[in-house]
């Protein structure tokens, strides 16, 4: 209403200056802001329909296609969460297969410290007879004079 009149103003100012304010590119865009704001009316209107609002006007021609659109939506949705389920599925098996060779790499690296830890602990003792820790196959009888001991 108050566009409406301010329409009026313009066009009289616009005969009695002989100015042209209102040309036809605005004419063009007042007639686009028209229609966008009335499609921005109607889409308000189904969203409020979508989300289960006002629905006492509507015929069931018309429920039924908001039936559909809502069924279409949540079978959507219902993929789309299959689709993350599976996905953190997989990620979950990558992950448990990189823990578990995580988890044998550090126990080989234990062994091998362990194994070095062991080396340093025992250390040089001259009394200890480091034969007897050896398999039978890895023990040496010396042979040369210099190495018999002398007892």
């Amino acid at each position: 209403m108050v566009g409406h009149r301010l329409s009026r103003i313009l066009e009289k100012y616009q005969t009695n200056s002989g100015k042209i304010l209102w040309d036809e590119k605005h004419k063009n865009l007042s007639a686009e802001i028209d229609r966008i704001k009335k499609e921005n009316d109607n889409m308000q209107i189904e969203l409020r329909h979508l989300k289960g609002e006002d629905l006492n006007s509507l015929q069931p021609k018309e429920l039924i296609m908001i039936e559909e659109a809502l069924d279409n939506g949540l079978a959507n949705v219902h993929e789309k969460l299959m689709e993350d389920w599976e996905r953190r599925v997989r990620n979950d098996k990558m992950l448990e297969e990189e823990n578990k060779l995580l988890a044998f790499k550090l126990h080989q690296q234990e062994v091998v410290l362990n194994g070095s830890m062991r080396d340093l602990e025992l250390g040089y003792h001259p009394d200890r007879d480091f034969a007897a820790h050896m398999p039978i196959t890895f023990r040496i009888q010396p042979s040369h004079p210099n190495l018999q001991e002398n007892n």
